[in-house]
């Protein structure tokens, strides 16, 4: 027996953006993830008072799985480029899609070992990039203070010669 598929479920899990709208806004808590079934789709990230282009997207590309994997703040915004169709899929739904198929988790596996490959290559040519402008200054924009030793205080209990 064949069932009319609901048409609230269908509006669920597709959508479609038109160009220059935002899809999902970084620092929002929403947690669902997308994949582009046609058009392309632009992630930027805030710097400062500027955006900055991180990636562009097209057809069986992805993004949000970071929000939907760690429940924290999108770190991106996207916005459709042209009009964009998109599956929109929420925590329960992405877990019912990896136990039924479980090539997607293999193919998500894969596109961000790309991803963070490609990063690792762009992060390297930024600092063969800086450190021809001088060390020091390569040094001051690749570390923060965070990364600076601190001094330890004399005074704490466990810094000194006495053992108590």
């Amino acid at each position: 027996m064949f069932f009319k598929k609901d048409q609230r479920f269908e509006q669920e899990l597709e959508k479609v953006f038109q160009d220059g709208e935002v899809i999902v806004r970084e620092g929002d808590l929403t947690r669902e993830m997308y994949i582009i079934q046609s058009g392309q789709a632009v992630a930027t990230k805030r710097a400062g008072d500027h955006e900055i282009i991180l990636n562009t997207m097209e057809k069986g590309d992805f993004f949000g799985e970071m929000s939907l994997l760690e429940s924290e703040p999108r770190s991106a915004t996207v916005r459709a480029k042209g009009e964009v169709r998109v599956y929109v899929i929420h925590s329960g739904g992405f877990l019912l899609k990896i136990r039924r198929d479980p090539t997607f988790a293999f193919e998500m596996l894969q596109k961000m070992s790309g991803r963070i490959r490609s990063l690792s290559g762009r992060y390297a040519d930024e600092v063969e990039r800086q450190a021809s402008m001088g060390t020091e200054q390569m040094h001051k924009s690749i570390t923060g203070p965070e990364y600076q030793h601190q001094p330890e205080d004399e005074n704490e209990p466990g810094s000194g010669d006495d053992a108590s």
